[in-house]
């Protein structure tokens, strides 16, 4: 699939990083097509373009290399509508948010983008009754050796 992105110029992306998003994403409920794009081989960051808005570019984290013990349950009904089983099983990312320095940068554990890799298929989850927010420092050991800075 050809896509435009102000980030990274015109892109050929091969059909198996298209994922669809049928509920789009919250505050962006239109756009139900992304690119999943490396960031580098072996990184646990990558990037969500956006297929219809050049402008539209999230990084994303495997939380599960900066957070070890994250965890939670998917209902039933979000489980089912991204038609995961457990010989599917799916991939998880955090939205990062990058205030002033990468050393600033917040990983969103409250409502994880998960992707049926299979069937390319992907939704941003808001989990209830859990102790995440969406502001987890991704390098808080090196803020606080740094006097919080």
């Amino acid at each position: 699939m050809l896509i435009k992105s102000t980030r990274f110029g015109e892109l050929n992306v091969p059909d198996e990083q298209i994922i669809a998003f049928p509920q789009g994403l919250p505050g962006f409920p239109g756009e139900k097509v992304f690119a999943l794009l490396p960031h580098q081989p072996d990184s646990p960051f990558a990037f969500l373009q956006s297929a219809a808005d050049p402008d539209l570019t999230f990084l994303v984290v495997e939380p599960f290399a900066f957070f070890p013990d994250y965890q939670f349950e998917l209902d039933d009904n979000a489980a089912a509508a991204l038609k995961l089983a457990a010989d599917n099983p799916p991939l998880v990312l955090s939205i990062v948010t990058v205030r002033t320095t990468l050393n600033d940068a917040t990983a969103n554990l409250l409502a994880p983008v998960v992707i049926n890799r299979r069937d390319r298929l992907g939704a941003q989850v808001v989990l209830e009754k859990v102790g995440y927010t969406t502001r987890h420092r991704l390098f808080a050991d090196k803020a606080a050796a740094q006097g919080g800075k």
